[in-house]
């Protein structure tokens, strides 16, 4: 395989691959782009071409490629213990070493974990662990789950229900029952004749009103990510977060924030709830625990559920095989292990954010830019035909995927959603690569300019 030409990689491909998340029509006409190696901060194509990822992969390579702690302790591990379940009291070293990692880096009370192989499955987690305590609680009517639109929460039936995107909704007839949506505190598009602080607490305050349409006593949680990041990198004003803490807090449900993006150093804190000033109950991770490089996810438990859940006795009826695989837990001690060595996260808050956000918010200037926006290193532009009006353009001339592509023949991985360009670089970017990225974003956006007419 490795002596096939491009074409026929991509005909393999075509004839044997059904891709998550793609149109499959599109692949046959337009072909896969084939990645076939990763150093650093790039990827290389089967043609050779170097790309900066802007996208750590799917917001997860945070290290970078090539690793070689993280390849060394996967080796170590299979050679020791490849696979062994941690169900009917059964454990390992890697599992138990990093929980008492996760415990030491994680915000306020959090002093136990549940493993899952993926942020989707944690999010599944979460629904039956909600509603779990509240049974425990003697109040079984509480299962109610309050999420937002736009949201993004993985892909199982569970996930998707979670997020609030309608598209995605619509074709596997969800959201199942007892998860209901508020608005998303979107102020670019939603907020227009608002200061940003007026807007946060306007659009938090739907929270308490639909708390009150429900009925408080049939409430369990509310569940938001730090930052929306498939939505758009939805960065809340400053007055959103300790609002949402206010009503949940007064109305005594659980606060459950969704950290598979903001989680492990993106935002310059361990956890974007430290961003935030907020102190949920339960914090769901995946993607970077290990770098990215073996799938792994899971629930950080704070006392209040853990306390319950422990002290209740019987069994907790929820599981996955591979729920804290040696190998993935092994590889995630090693990330954690080298993110602490080599201050990573207070690299990022001190030196690399800072730099990154000066440059970023620099390509506002741009004519097709409404808003360039970021926090930590995680950034988004709107795109629009009209600055003054943030008027968008036609959809027929789909300026965000055109942007993307334009994107990709300069050399830098950035991803659309809609009419936004998303970006979220891994964390071990130097202030080099950093301008680099901007150099090649600037070159896209003139490039989807001329290519809108």
């Amino acid at each position: 395989m490795s002596d096939a030409t491009l074409s026929e990689l991509q005909d393999l491909d075509r004839r044997h691959f059904l891709h998550p998340f793609s149109d499959h029509k599109q692949i046959g006409e337009r072909g896969t782009r084939v990645i076939t190696r990763g150093e650093g901060v790039y990827i290389y194509d089967a043609q050779g071409r170097q790309i900066l990822d802007g996208m750590s992969g799917l917001w997860c390579i945070n290290l970078g490629y090539g690793r070689r702690e993280l390849i060394e302790a996967a080796h170590r591990q299979l050679q020791t213990l490849p696979y062994y379940n941690s169900f009917f009291q059964c454990t390992h070293p890697p599992a138990i070493e990093l929980a008492t990692l996760l415990a030491e880096v994680a915000p306020g009370s959090f002093g136990r974990v549940f493993y899952t192989n993926s942020g989707s499955e944690a999010n599944d987690t979460i629904i039956r662990m909600v509603r779990r305590y509240w049974d425990i609680q003697g109040r079984p009517r509480r299962k109610t789950i309050i999420s937002r639109r736009n949201a993004y929460h993985g892909s199982t039936i569970g996930g998707m229900s979670l997020g609030g995107m309608p598209v995605q909704q619509a074709q596997g007839d969800l959201p199942i029952p007892g998860i209901v949506h508020i608005e998303q505190p979107y102020w670019f598009e939603l907020g227009q004749g608002m200061h940003p602080d007026e807007f946060g607490l306007k659009v938090a305050g739907e929270l308490e009103r639909k708390i009150d349409e429900l009925g408080v006593d049939n409430v369990a949680a509310f569940i938001g990510e730090p930052i929306q990041g498939a939505g758009g990198v939805i960065i809340p004003p400053d007055t959103y977060w300790p609002e949402i803490q206010r009503i949940c807090d007064e109305a005594g449900i659980l606060l459950v924030a969704d950290e598979v993006i903001t989680g492990f150093g993106r935002l310059g804190e361990w956890f974007g709830s430290q961003y935030y000033d907020i102190e949920p109950d339960l914090i769901i991770f995946a993607k970077a625990v290990n770098g990215g490089y073996l799938p792994l996810g899971g629930v950080l438990v704070g006392d209040r559920v853990a306390d319950a859940l422990v002290d209740a006795g019987g069994e907790f009826h929820h599981g996955f095989t591979h729920s804290g695989n040696p190998v993935s837990c092994a590889v995630a001690v090693a990330a954690l292990t080298v993110m602490r060595e080599e201050g990573i996260v207070e690299r990022v808050r001190e030196e690399i954010a800072p730099y990154f956000a000066e440059r970023w918010r620099g390509l506002a200037e741009h004519p097709i830019v409404g808003e360039a926006r970021c926090a930590g290193l995680v950034g988004a532009l709107e795109l629009v035909s009209d600055k003054a009006r943030r008027t968008r353009f036609p959809a027929a001339k789909a300026v965000g995927e055109t942007c993307r592509d334009a994107s990709i023949e300069q050399g830098l991985v950035m991803r659309h959603v809609r009419d936004s360009m998303i970006v979220a670089p891994p964390l071990v970017i130097t202030t080099a690569q950093i301008d680099e990225l901007i150099d090649k974003a600037r070159r896209a956006l003139d490039l989807t300019a001329r290519r809108m007419g």
